[in-house]
């Protein structure tokens, strides 16, 4: 089975490259999709650089309907989902999302930070479900329309679909990797505005609304 990973991506130029080129070089990865979500910075410039396929959507639609997009796209049966922000990911991550899926193991696995920082590794502690590093199989959230309109729940609507249909879920430890906070991207007041934003859009997917 081939593997591509979908990097879904907002304005993250600061971190992209060296996410890309981990996974471009990973030998389980054979293609790397970066989907620019309504990007308005260099992300899209230094992807493609760094040895990505960028999709780039003419307007910001969320993260849910970026993966959709990339899923779709995609030339391989298993998908590696990466968030662009992270900071330390290594061959080791990659390798342990991506070895129970390809050996029969598991339909889905979810990757847990640990020992990376600590705000980062408690988030992933209380609520290690919504975690964006992620591998499963193509054909499991492709046929899904109701991916594209999820935005930051788009891990909820994910793991809904593995309790009702009964896949295999088996979480990994990724060991001293972490991901830029928002506060950090935006400064503090347009940070705690985009993280309200972000639960707010996860709250709606938990509660159906």
């Amino acid at each position: 089975m081939g593997c591509s990973a979908i990097i879904p991506a907002y304005n993250e130029a600061k971190t992209i490259a060296p996410v890309v080129k981990t996974t471009r070089n990973h030998a389980l990865v054979d293609e790397v999709i970066v989907v620019c979500d309504g990007c308005q910075d260099q992300t899209a410039i230094l992807a493609e650089q760094a040895g990505a396929k960028v999709i780039e959507l003419p307007y910001n639609q969320g993260k849910g309907a970026a993966l959709l997009v990339g899923a779709r796209a995609a030339l391989h049966s298993v998908l590696l989902f990466l968030d662009a922000d992270l900071i330390g990911l290594r061959d080791e991550h990659i390798t342990n999302l991506l070895n129970p899926i390809l050996n029969g193991q598991a339909e889905m696995t979810v990757g847990i930070f640990s020992g990376g920082r600590l705000t980062t590794d408690l988030a992933q502690k209380i609520t290690p479900s919504l975690s964006g590093q992620r591998a499963l199989l193509r054909d499991l959230i492709t046929p899904y329309d109701e991916l594209a309109s999820t935005r930051y729940g788009v891990e909820v609507f994910i793991n809904s679909l593995a309790r009702e249909k009964g896949w295999k879920v088996l979480e990994v430890e990724l060991f001293d990797l972490t991901h830029r906070m928002k506060e950090e991207k935006f400064g503090l007041v347009k940070g705690m505005q985009a993280r309200m934003k972000m639960y707010w859009e996860i709250a709606k997917s938990l509660t159906g609304w």
